[in-house]
């Protein structure tokens, strides 16, 4: 684009001025497009395709292993609509790839940067790092992840927050795609139920979902600390790790599911009428976990009564 040149050479504040006769000539460009350019740097046409590349810049950055074919649904609910061909320009002249879509070349791609220290982290006496998971406390510290489960009309993605301090499921999202709203609809159904959060920290692993900004913002918004684990360190979201394989036991791999919906209510029932409710566990003292937080929070209730 030689017309700023063309505008700035022939400035009156230029110590040296061209004239744009003698730019134009020089350049071995036409005169009538630079005027029309002069009147009017920004056509319509650059505007509108600017706040295209603005909306599927902002859906990459949130869910980076889309398509672009996916990346014209999220402009479109940003209120930018355009064909999937447009779409895939746009995104083909910036390098905005689907993380899944292009061949490796080389070495493989290392998880993104995290977006939070790991606060779980502790060094043993011979030098090595691992995660301790405790809590005295409800809404102390949350592990959350994400499982998926094949069905008949597709997969299914559950999204699910445990609290360390009694293993209860505190808040989960259920849907057909795997997003960046699957994280944060999990986290506010959490915050619903649970009330005052200020402080918990929430740990998870690299995954896009919970490092993307609506997530960090969505935990900035309930006043929450976020926290992640090591690259290829599978053991440091163990926790939340051994909820989806009792899932997968008793759930996921009972039988075959036809439907997404079908395999949605079998979840949530067995959450909170079996796990919540039936199924008692040696590290809560042979006690289910709705039973354990209502009995530790009434004994403490009472200690702190007869203290005052």
């Amino acid at each position: 684009m030689m017309y700023p040149l063309v505008r700035e050479l022939a400035a009156k504040d230029t110590p040296i001025r061209v004239p744009v006769t003698v730019t134009c000539r020089v350049l071995k460009i036409a005169r009538q497009p630079y005027y029309r350019w002069l009147a009017s740097p920004v056509n319509d046409a650059e505007l509108v395709e600017a706040y295209r590349a603005n909306a599927l810049f902002d859906a990459h950055g949130d869910d980076p292993e889309f398509g672009y074919r996916f990346l014209v649904d999220e402009a479109l609910e940003a209120g930018e609509s355009m064909a999937e061909r447009t779409a895939w320009r746009i995104c083909s002249s910036n390098g905005w790839w689907s993380a899944f879509g292009k061949p490796k070349r080389g070495k493989a791609k290392k998880p993104g940067p995290p977006v939070h220290d790991g606060l779980c982290a502790v060094v043993d006496k011979h030098g090595v790092t691992r995660h301790e998971f405790d809590a005295d406390a409800p809404n102390e510290l949350w592990l959350t992840d994400i499982t998926e489960h094949r069905t008949g009309e597709g997969k299914l993605y559950l999204c699910a927050i445990k609290d360390v301090y009694s293993n209860r499921i505190v808040g989960y999202s259920i849907d057909s795609r795997m997003k960046s709203r699957l994280a944060v609809a999990a986290l506010n159904n959490a915050v619903a139920r649970r009330g005052d959060v200020a402080g918990c920290v929430v740990h998870s692993d690299r995954g896009s979902q919970f490092r993307s900004r609506k997530f960090v913002h969505a935990l900035n918004r309930h006043a929450m600390v976020g926290s992640m684990g090591r690259v290829g360190a599978a053991g440091d979201n163990a926790a939340v790790e051994s909820f989806f394989a009792l899932l997968q036991k008793n759930v996921l791999d009972r039988r075959t599911w036809a439907t997404r919906e079908e395999l949605r209510i079998a979840i949530v029932t067995w959450i909170e009428r079996t796990y919540h409710r039936r199924r008692r566990q040696a590290s809560l003292g042979r006690l289910t976990p709705i039973e354990y937080e209502t009995i530790m929070t009434t004994n403490e209730t009472t200690t702190t009564t007869q203290a005052a």
